[in-house]
Formats: C-alpha cells, sequence, structure tokens
C-alpha cells in the first residue's frame, strides 16, 4: 500500500512566522485596542455607523469582545476561519443617514473601511512599541504590509492600503482635516471612560478599567486629544505608564492569561505544537521573522511593490 501524505497544520493566514503573530499574544493589545476606538470615533461618518447600528449602553462590551475575536480568529484561526470572519463583516451592508444633511451611504464604503484598518493598525504598533514590546523600524513595516491581508478580508483592495509605516503616517497627515469630535465621538468617550456593569463590578471599573482607559487615552496623538478637548501628558510620561503597564502585564504567566476567552492562541498551539506559542523574544536576533506573509503574497521585497496574490 502506498504511503499516504501527512497533511500539514493549516497555519492560518500569518502562521507564526509573522510578526503579527508574535504582537498580537501580547497583553498591550487590550489597551491598544481601546485606543483604536478613540481614535476611529475622531471620522464623523465612520463613527455614525457604529452609534446607529449599535446600542453602546446595551451592548458595548458585546462590541468589544467581537472586535477582539475578529482579531484573534484572523491572527491565530484556520484560514477557512479567518475567510469566514471576513466574509460575515463584508455582508454587513447597513445603510447609514447622516442627521445634518440627510445623505445616506454604506459602512462598507472603502473611504470608511480605510479609516478603520489604519487607525488599528496604528495603535497596536503604537501601543506596542511604546510599551517595550521589540519590535525594528523593519518588523514594524512588514506588521504594516501584513495586515493589508486583513484590509482584502473586510473589502479593501490592499494595493490601496499603506503598505510600510511612512505610507501609514502620510494616510494620516491627508485624512486629518477630515476629522473632528462630534456628538457620536462624545458618546464614544463617555463610554470608555465609564462604561455600564453590574453593581458588583464599580469597584473594579474605578479602579482598574478607567486607568486603562486613560492610558489608551493618553497614548493618541496630539491632535486627538485637542479634538476631544481633554489635555494629556507629555508623550514621555505617557510612555513611562505604558512600559510601567506593559512590564506589568508581561509578567503574568502565559499560562493563565490564555486561559481567557476567547482562547485563540490555544486552539492555534493545538493545531500547531507549543513551538507556534507567540512570544516577544521570538522577533529578536538577524533571522527573525524572515517569511512574512506580505513578502509571499507580493512576491518580491519591495515593500508596495509587485503583485498581490491572496494567501492560500
Amino acid at each position: 500500500m502506498d504511503d499516504v501524505p501527512l497533511l500539514r497544520p493549516d497555519p492560518g493566514l500569518f502562521g507564526p512566522r509573522s510578526v503579527t503573530w508574535q504582537m498580537h499574544g501580547d497583553p498591550m493589545m487590550w489597551i491598544a485596542g481601546i485606543r483604536a476606538l478613540y481614535l476611529q470615533a475622531l471620522h464623523p461618518r465612520a463613527v455614525r455607523g457604529v452609534t446607529q447600528n449599535s446600542d453602546l449602553s446595551r451592548d458595548a462590551w458585546g462590541r468589544l469582545m467581537r472586535t477582539a475575536s475578529f482579531v484573534g480568529t484572523i491572527t491565530y484561526g484556520t484560514t477557512d476561519a479567518a475567510e469566514q470572519a471576513g466574509a460575515r463583516v463584508r455582508r454587513i451592508h447597513r445603510v447609514i443617514t447622516d442627521p445634518d444633511t440627510g445623505e445616506t451611504y454604506g459602512v462598507d464604503e472603502p473611504e470608511l473601511l480605510l479609516w478603520v484598518h489604519c487607525a488599528e493598525v496604528d495603535s497596536y504598533l503604537q501601543v506596542q512599541r511604546r510599551s517595550g514590546f521589540p519590535l525594528t523600524d523593519a518588523q514594524a513595516d512588514r506588521y504594516v504590509d501584513e495586515h493589508r491581508t486583513g484590509a482584502r478580508l473586510v473589502g479593501l483592495d490592499p494595493h490601496r492600503v499603506p503598505a510600510t509605516t511612512a505610507e501609514l503616517a502620510a494616510y494620516f497627515d491627508r485624512v486629518r482635516p477630515d476629522l473632528a469630535a462630534g456628538a457620536e465621538a462624545a458618546d464614544v468617550d463617555d463610554f470608555l471612560r465609564s462604561p455600564p456593569v453590574r453593581p458588583w463590578l464599580v469597584p473594579a471599573r474605578a479602579l482598574v478599567w478607567r486607568r486603562v482607559a486613560a492610558l489608551a487615552y493618553q497614548s493618541l496623538p496630539p491632535y486627538a486629544h485637542e479634538l476631544y478637548g481633554r489635555p494629556a501628558p507629555p508623550p514621555a510620561t505617557v510612555d513611562r505608564r505604558l512600559r510601567a503597564t506593559g512590564a506589568v502585564l508581561r509578567a503574568i504567566p502565559d499560562r493563565l492569561r490564555r486561559q481567557l476567552p476567547p482562547g485563540h492562541i490555544l486552539g492555534a498551539t493545538a493545531r500547531l505544537g507549543p513551538g507556534s506559542r507567540p512570544a516577544a523574544y521570538k522577533l529578536r536576533g538577524p533571522a527573525a521573522i524572515l517569511d512574512g506573509p506580505g513578502r509571499a503574497q507580493r512576491g518580491t521585497t519591495g515593500a508596495g511593490s509587485g503583485r498581490w496574490r491572496t494567501p492560500g
């Protein structure tokens, strides 16, 4: 009888050799996610989709967990699971009405999808690097490039998405005149500063959550503080606080942190083996993370160039 070839486990869209795989396992991603919400709320057309299609007062935690689950699925899930998660996002075609002009538009407009994408990628990078996560400039560029895969999943053309940190910065410079902190942004700010919780969780909200949300807000760029109308400490002070918080959270043993839901990392390591566990130290050294998916997808080594192809 002929030997039956063994099927290799599916590493997913990114895989253990990507920067994304290592970085998204870090606990500071939760603070980065809150920063992303603060930043996303400053685009009036984008945040309108959140306030008109979500009840922050009743399902805010559900929305936060769904976002975290999406990021976890596309990072650590199988290719099929990631594609299905992207398909679910693309099926959302709700119509938004501008209360001031009466204009109607879809939440899937490329302009809005691109803003949400870039705000997330920038927030993840900013919080992680400023809190001491070891990323070189080249690895930061690779991370931005890798996430053109995530952009494709939600319906964006990867060729029109920033592929380097420089392109990401240029995008924010270009879109900054369109940003404002209107009533919807104020609603998001109010929720993030004091989210509704059960009575027995009120002390924890005051002791833990408000400090976490404050740190996420402080890590925003200065123009965001100006738009929100609330000052923040100098960047050097914020960096010290981010590093101190990162040190505390990273001191919690991985085996405890990864027991928390939704458990994407546990599923990935069960599928691929214990050697696939994400860890910051794997990004150190000259041979670290040589083959990110962005390079394989383009078939070139130059960022932003070449021909894009679907992973897998």
